[in-house]
């Protein structure tokens, strides 16, 4: 990639029609660009109202044109011109990237270090917010890899052609797309981008790390919903891939959840494993447990005398939790349900250890406080979204526990998320 600096015209061809009704809807707004906020934008300010503004970078000057506007106290905006550039901006590498196209991608005009530091921001900020905690010192990892080339699993959605797309920020309105240059060199040797899908809503190609791929197909009739595969069918390919981490493979459905940054899973296991120091005869609880990555971890830990309990509420991961965990020393026992209070409190046992990995959403209050009332020895929090983390951490210490540890991991380079992992046990 190559710096870009001076009075910069972004490109505007793909600037989707304005949102609300708001005074400002469609204005022209110059302006100076503050700190990084959680979403994917900056905040900056302008005659007493707050703007969200996208595509630009903190201490810039720019050009920002209102795209929503409800008419309360903030509206977004995208930078359309830069006219004082920030030292880590850079050319975006995708031609897809810019205002009004791909919302994929938050970050593709900054530097490596600049995308990492900004995500750290935004949870130091989170969790002073949010959980209380105003000085929790965070250092965003990377993986090994770059910024491009790292998407294991890319989900395209298709036009009333047939043609692949991805979607444009906060709209149902698709930026045409042949190849994404996240995914890996399997997810475009597929060449799903070249051929027409009559009829398809949505494409997905599964590249796994062990050479499986397999192509999905969401009929453009069938209901979507966000961060799921389960009503896709598998067109090409085999139903089943493999996946390898933590030194073996591991079965995934191919419409299933596994982490699809290559390097993710082994950073999180490693991690998980180095905060928790099971030992052995520990009893081990794992909720939201996937396709059991951290149960059989934990179940190799703690050995036949331990004792290990994985909760995942999707019948197909149960059911590869269910084949990798197959053999494991300790007593192991895979529970297909949601994860709800009245569950923790019916299961009968005493964790020394939990690992609580939910969904973006969060584990949610009620959760949180049913979990911390089983009193283990120290909880690993794996969290996709730093607001839901601190949130939960929040309930956490009002019941008297510490956070004793928190890493952070870039698995989702150009992208707004980060990967966090809390420590947390009770108070000593």
């Amino acid at each position: 990639m190559t710096r870009s600096g001076g009075r910069s015209r972004v490109g505007r061809g793909g600037v989707r029609p304005p949102v609300g009704t708001g005074p400002w809807l469609g204005r022209e707004i110059e302006l100076d660009v503050g700190p990084v906020a959680h979403g994917g934008h900056c905040v900056g300010r302008h005659d007493g109202r707050v703007l969200f503004v996208r595509h630009a970078l903190p201490g810039e000057r720019v050009l920002a044109l209102v795209t929503e506007d409800g008419g309360g106290s903030y509206c977004r905006a995208d930078a359309v011109r830069v006219l004082t550039a920030s030292p880590d901006r850079v050319e975006p590498p995708c031609p897809h990237a810019g205002p009004g196209r791909c919302g994929g991608c938050d970050w593709q005009h900054a530097t490596a270090d600049a995308q990492r530091a900004g995500k750290a921001a935004v949870v130091r900020e989170q969790l002073s917010r949010l959980a209380g905690l105003p000085d929790v010192p965070v250092v965003v990892e990377p993986l090994p890899g770059g910024l491009l080339g790292w998407r294991t699993r890319v989900r395209f959605a298709v036009d009333a052609d047939g043609r692949t797309g991805l979607r444009r920020n906060r709209s149902h309105t698709l930026e045409p797309v042949r190849h994404c240059p996240l995914g890996t060199e399997g997810v475009a040797a597929s060449r799903v981008g070249e051929r027409r899908w009559p009829g398809a809503g949505e494409v997905d190609v599964v590249a796994s790390t062990a050479g499986d791929r397999a192509i999905l197909v969401l009929p453009s009739s069938a209901p979507r919903v966000a961060g799921t595969r389960g009503a896709a069918a598998v067109v090409e390919g085999p139903p089943v891939v493999r996946e390898v981490a933590a030194g073996r493979e591991w079965r995934v459905a191919a419409a299933g959840f596994w982490q699809v940054h290559p390097g993710a899973a082994d950073a999180l296991a490693g991690c998980v494993l180095d905060f928790l120091r099971p030992l052995p005869g520990d009893t081990a609880l794992d909720l939201y447990a996937g396709s059991g990555l951290f149960a059989a971890l934990l179940a190799d830990a703690v050995g036949p005398t331990g004792r290990v309990l994985a909760v995942e509420a999707d019948a197909a991961a149960a059911a590869d939790a269910r084949a990798n965990l197959a053999g494991s020393p300790a007593a192991v026992h895979v529970r297909q349900s949601r994860v709800t209070p009245g569950l923790l409190g019916g299961l009968g046992l005493n964790p020394d250890l939990v690992v609580l990995d939910p969904p973006r959403a969060g584990a949610g209050r009620d959760v949180l406080a049913a979990l911390v009332a089983l009193a283990p020895r120290a909880v690993a929090y794996v969290a996709c979204d730093p607001a839901s983390c601190a949130r939960d951490l929040r309930v956490a210490l009002d019941a008297g526990w510490e956070l004793r540890g928190l890493r952070a991991f870039d698995c989702f380079p150009m992208t707004r998320h980060v990967e966090t992992v809390a420590l947390l046990c009770p108070a000593s």
